[in-house]
């Protein structure tokens, strides 16, 4: 009999954390791996967030922080909002977390009941399926192709929601498409739920910023969707800042209040310097970064020209994040190397077998017909990886 919980043995380890672990293994043991498995900007964090965080600790912020965070960074965050999503908070309705994943795990778990169900429009990032899970919800898988650019119908939307539908969870820009919804998109599902008032939307932004689309859409800025949504974004991804765990909610303030009572008893208040360091961010012209995305925008560019040449691979061109998704069914009952392969993991594990590069598999998204690779890498890196690849294929 097994000493530890159910729920624990339920859950299902992070695909994408596994396969870096793997890769960084292999390079141990001295093997030449190009890992485009993390989603990771490969960017330095910017200096002039470094230095607002080395005078935090002169300031000596290091006290425990308030559970749902400072005061002026909050306020910050409602600039932010106000600035580039026309959206109205009070600092009442933020809450800041130790990144934007924590902040989707208090709100899983402050919203969702016993058998309550949480549409999921896959593919949809790895974690929101667990998530959802450890709530004890049940995710509703709702599936799109590289035809609809990965995006979903209303009519779709429909058809999945059911009398124990509670709430919608989606990212855009999109983890791992890469695909954005666009105003007119957002609009026409936003139709479909208002005919259901009880669903809350959960709008997963983190990827707001890194969008070559030249327009963004949050969900909760179209009529009649505003009290019903929350809005989820953190610099993680735009400001290079992963590892600084910070990822902050825009929400009805009941929904804000049971975040903070959830998380006063899970972490209490993320970490201090991190967030003084944050309201330089969140306060910064989104031309601050406008050199990152410019790159990311080149590498997209770069990487899906690469794979257009590879014959049996099938993709799409994403409009934000740095991720491609291809489709490579085509590949699946074939033998390569003497490798049978079956699904998207063996294919996953031959190109890290064959090419010494690491992907994600697309059933970790919810899509089994497709890899995900992240751009976030040199461009060297990437062309060598892409040549590695189109020679194990061949």
């Amino acid at each position: 009999m097994s000493k530890l919980s159910d729920r624990i043995n339920k859950l299902a380890t992070s695909q994408t954390l596994a396969m870096a672990a793997l890769a960084r293994e292999l390079k141990a043991q001295g093997k030449d791996i190009i890992s485009l498995s993390l989603g990771e900007p490969d960017f330095n964090t910017p200096d002039f967030i470094k230095e607002a965080a080395i005078q935090a600790v002169h300031d000596n912020y290091s006290t425990y922080s308030p559970v749902d965070g400072y005061g002026d960074l909050k306020e910050a965050i409602c600039l932010k909002f106000k600035r580039d999503n026309n959206l109205d908070y009070k600092p009442s309705q933020i809450v800041v977390s130790t990144g934007a994943k924590h902040s989707l795990y208090n709100i899983t778990q402050v919203i969702l009941n016993p058998g309550d169900e949480c549409i999921l429009p896959a593919p949809y990032w790895v974690s929101y399926v667990e998530l959802v899970k450890m709530a004890d919800g049940i995710p509703v898988e709702v599936p799109t192709t590289i035809e609809s650019d990965f995006k979903i119908t209303p009519a779709q939307l429909e058809a999945a929601i059911t009398p124990k539908t509670r709430m919608i969870m989606f990212s855009s820009p999109c983890n791992p498409s890469g695909s954005v919804y666009n105003r007119e998109e957002l609009t026409a599902l936003a139709k479909v739920l208002e005919k259901h008032p009880d669903i809350i939307i959960v709008s997963d932004e983190i990827y707001e910023h890194i969008n070559f689309s030249n327009s963004f859409c949050s969900i909760a800025s179209i009529p009649g969707m505003y009290e019903r949504t929350v809005t989820v974004n953190g610099v993680s991804k735009a400001f290079a800042m992963t590892g600084w765990r910070i990822g902050y909610i825009g929400a009805p303030e009941y929904i804000a209040k049971a975040c903070t009572k959830m998380q006063g008893q899970v972490t209490s208040g993320a970490n201090g310097i991190a967030q003084r360091a944050t309201i330089e961010a969140v306060k910064a012209s989104p031309d601050k970064i406008k050199y990152m995305v410019d790159e990311f925008h080149a590498r997209r560019d770069l990487v899906v020209g690469l794979l257009r040449e590879i014959p049996g691979v099938k993709i799409n061109v994403p409009e934000g994040a740095f991720y491609v998704f291809p489709d490579v069914s085509s590949f699946f009952g074939k033998t390569l190397r003497g490798m049978e392969i079956k699904n998207a993991e063996d294919f996953s594990m031959y190109l890290l077998k064959e090419a010494c590069v690491a992907t994600v598999t697309g059933d970790a998204f919810g899509n089994p017909d497709c890899i995900r690779f992240s751009y976030a890498a040199s461009e060297e890196q990437l062309k060598e990886a892409l040549k590695r690849i189109k020679e194990a294929l061949a």
